[in-house]
């Protein structure tokens, strides 16, 4: 699942996700991602965390609330200390920068292994995987 308000950047992401026989349900923003997710519940969302309406973090804290299983990676421009622990307290494991995309591929196979544990540290990033 990609959650994010800009269309352009979730064919982006839906494009490179697509090279590596992923399906993606598409969610223009967090109250979106909280009506879609129950009825499909993906493998890994990747969520957004600057959107009108219901933002990313409010979103993955309802999400992981509901579904305690459920895999969230936050998908940011932001490169943040205090969004980092945010979002991990929201119950993501994961926290991409939008202008590192080369590291999706290595951050999906990381949120797929991390157990689903609640406040599971995020790790910071990986300079060896840029």
């Amino acid at each position: 699942m990609i959650v994010d308000d800009h269309e352009a950047f979730r064919q982006v992401i839906k494009a490179q996700l697509q090279t590596i026989g992923a399906e993606c349900v598409e969610c223009v923003d967090g109250r979106d991602a909280l009506a879609q997710y129950p009825g499909c519940q993906p493998d890994v969302v990747l969520m957004d965390i600057s959107m009108k309406g219901l933002d990313g973090l409010s979103a993955t804290a309802q999400i992981t609330a509901r579904f305690p299983a459920a895999r969230i990676v936050m998908l940011t421009e932001y490169d943040d200390d205090d969004l980092r622990q945010a979002a991990q307290e929201a119950g993501a494991l994961g926290y991409l920068l939008k202008d590192d995309l080369s590291r999706l591929p290595a951050v999906l196979e990381q949120a797929l292994r991390t157990p689903t544990l609640p406040g599971h540290p995020i790790p910071p990033p990986n300079p060896a995987m840029t």
